[in-house]
């Protein structure tokens, strides 16, 4: 899929329409065009994913934690089971950290299940259990940025509101960016704000995204080309691994000593013990004596 099938048969990528949409210089026609597009690719491919089933402002906010640097594949099972275990703000907010962590064991960056516990307490003691609706308030809310606020305020609520990520970057750069590189989000922000559909923000983002993951399948990533681009370092091996392992351990133990850790994961003592130092500082566990448990 690509410039041929909005412009008319037979044109090639030097078309009217590829001319009309190339250094931001959009028509109506080639708006709607544009949307045409993806519209009818979604309506004819469009993932089922479950968050997208329902409008509850709680469901939504956990699957866009969840959703933080981790596939999607990784996470429908396990957004499914934690709002089977915590099904509000107010079940998360009282539940205790080890048993949340225990939920969410698999889907990796820990620091995320701190930050929505906080966030649902906060959401329970300041805004009476109801998720704000204004990217500002969202943006004071623990481990929420200008990105999250504004797709949960556009799948939350059906608010129009500019955003990217990397399927959305995907197709942006595949569709108005065809022969450059080291394209940045500035210059591509204009762009997402001019297709807007705003009587129907909520799906338009959904059908933008769904085009992005066939592109990435179909073309050599075109997010390659970002300015943004970072190739994720390996997992294995890597500090985050190390992070997940001792949360791991200490989630089905009631407390256990550094020696204990360390004779129990069989790594560096070195490690173990500066990134102890790390759950430390983050809250993630505290000490009592000569142990570690979870906060």
């Amino acid at each position: 899929m690509g410039f041929e099938e909005i412009s008319q048969a037979g044109r090639t990528p030097s078309s009217d329409f590829e001319h009309s949409i190339q250094g931001n210089m959009l028509t109506t026609d080639a708006i709607h065009a544009f949307q045409k597009n993806i519209y009818a690719y979604y309506q004819e491919h469009g993932r089922k994913l479950p968050w997208r089933e329902t409008s509850n402002p709680y469901h939504i906010l956990v699957s866009e934690i969840m959703l933080q640097q981790t596939q999607v594949e990784r996470v429908t099972e396990k957004y499914k089971e934690f709002i089977k275990a915590f099904p509000d703000f107010h079940a998360l907010a009282q539940a205790p950290l080890q048993t949340i962590l225990k939920v969410w064991q698999g889907l990796g960056y820990n620091r995320r299940a701190i930050a929505l516990k906080k966030s649902a307490e906060m959401v329970v003691t300041t805004y009476n259990g109801a998720l704000p609706s204004s990217p500002d308030v969202l943006m004071t809310l623990p481990g929420i940025g200008r990105y999250t606020a504004s797709a949960l305020v556009t799948f939350a609520f059906n608010q129009p509101t500019v955003f990217i990520e990397t399927n959305i970057r995907t197709v942006f750069i595949h569709f108005f960016f065809q022969n450059r590189s080291d394209i940045k989000d500035s210059e591509i922000l204009p762009l997402v704000e001019k297709t807007l559909d705003t009587s129907n923000p909520r799906t338009w983002y959904y059908a933008l995204m769904d085009y992005g993951v066939m592109l990435k399948k179909q073309y050599q990533n075109p997010t390659r080309r970002s300015a943004h681009y970072h190739k994720q370092t390996p997992f294995k091996g890597s500090n985050r691994q190390l992070r997940g392992m001792i949360l791991k351990v200490l989630t089905r133990e009631t407390s256990m000593s550094e020696r204990e850790l360390v004779q129990t994961l069989k790594m560096d003592p070195e490690r173990i013990k500066s990134t102890l130092m790390q759950l430390l500082d983050e809250g993630f566990i505290k000490k009592s004596r000569n142990n570690y448990i979870i906060a």
